[in-house]
């Protein structure tokens, strides 16, 4: 297993609003967080987190990202097409409600996606996503903390 890369976190960060929890656990564990944004966002000064400012170019960040996870990634993201990319790559994806994303309920999150941009292109739909809530904090917390346990068993270990 001395092939195996650390466990490291990549965050799609433009809209991600649980930034904070995502330092709290990976400080915890010991982990590396990568935290991809189209623009300049303050962070904590820690070695251990790492900012990405990539160009305004349509899926800069999404690209960035999925270029550079495998097997031992997670992946923060609400993101569809890119949970898609990244699960291909063999990353956790873990939506910012602590939703996963796997390869057994992607396709249905993309026909889902599909639809319902169809539904708001016709005008038939014109809600977004519910507001965030406490209960959605809660449930990431304990899906990011779920997913870096699966990932040490399989023989990943800390950055």
């Amino acid at each position: 297993m001395d092939d195996l890369q650390p466990i490291a976190i990549y965050v799609d960060a433009d809209a991600c609003p649980v930034k904070s929890e995502i330092f709290k656990v990976a400080e915890r564990h010991g982990l590396r967080v990568f935290v991809v944004a189209n623009s300049y966002m303050m962070l904590p000064r820690e070695p251990w987190i790492e900012r990405v400012v990539v160009t305004d170019g349509f899926d800069a960040a999404d690209d960035w990202i999925a270029e550079r996870v495998a097997r031992g990634s997670i992946v923060i993201t609400s993101d569809i097409p890119l949970a898609d990319r990244c699960i291909k790559a063999g990353a956790e994806v873990i939506g910012p409600t602590g939703k996963p994303f796997t390869e057994a309920s992607i396709g249905m999150a993309l026909a889902t996606r599909d639809m319902m941009e169809d539904l708001r292109a016709m005008g038939t739909a014109t809600g977004g996503p519910k507001p965030f809530s406490p209960r959605d904090r809660s449930a990431f917390l304990q899906a990011l903390d779920l997913a870096i346990q699966r990932l040490k068993r399989a023989g990943f270990t800390a950055g």
